[in-house]
């Protein structure tokens, strides 16, 4: 693995806590620009923005109208000024083309694409592990801390998912509350509940609940 880029692919887990997952060098703190192509697709659930890098490595996902938390986060990790977008050429990328597979139905077609992200050994500890919960299935906060070693860091896991650069592609959107309750997602509840009907998870509406997921 680069030490630079944290480079993954999807889908290949790494042992919890194990060092250099999801490392990369915070390229603000350097000269060099990190320099992303934009490419956007028209989803059921409303316009995506994906960032790449000259690499073909996604740096970013989120919806169009989360675009100001995606600049956010970009600024966070890479620094102001530290991070230009252009305009990706054709054809499309293979991420673009899987996201398009994805909302057609074919579930595991995000899986195996590469992907890099910077934020704290703990945040990417966290988005390295949720690329380990496959379609279909969700996982609570507190079992995602136990996993990687960290027990009792529910509240911590959270924060993590919840500044989860690259959306679908680290799937965040599978991991709930306690009782399989719909918790916070970025993009909205209705696109975390969509998504997962989506993925095969049944949810089941209680009066008053935001929602409860459990597997067909």
């Amino acid at each position: 693995m680069s030490l630079r880029h944290g480079v993954h692919q999807r889908g290949a887990e790494r042992a919890p806590g194990a060092a250099g997952i999801g490392s990369a060098a915070r390229l603000g703190n350097t000269a060099r620009m990190l320099e992303l192509n934009r490419e956007t697709l028209a989803s059921p659930l409303g316009k995506i923005v994906l960032l790449s890098d000259r690499s073909g490595h996604v740096r970013a996902l989120d919806w169009f109208d989360c675009r100001e938390r995606m600049h956010d986060l970009l600024d966070r990790h890479y620094g102001r000024g530290g991070w230009a977008v252009s305009a990706a050429a054709e054809p499309a990328s293979s991420a673009l083309q899987a996201l398009r597979a994805y909302f057609g139905g074919a579930l595991d077609a995000l899986d195996g694409l590469h992907w890099s992200t910077a934020g704290s050994p703990f945040q990417r500890q966290v988005w390295a592990a949720l690329c380990s919960i496959p379609a279909g299935q969700t996982q609570g906060y507190g079992e995602l801390a136990e996993r990687i070693g960290q027990p009792g860091k529910a509240r911590a896991i959270g924060l993590a998912v919840g500044a989860n650069p690259i959306s679908l592609i680290l799937p965040c959107h599978r991991v709930v509350g306690s009782g399989g309750q719909l918790t916070g997602y970025a993009g909205g509840i209705e696109r975390k509940r969509w998504l997962l009907e989506h993925e095969g998870v049944l949810l089941r509406l209680p009066s008053g609940a935001s929602g409860r997921a459990t597997r067909l």
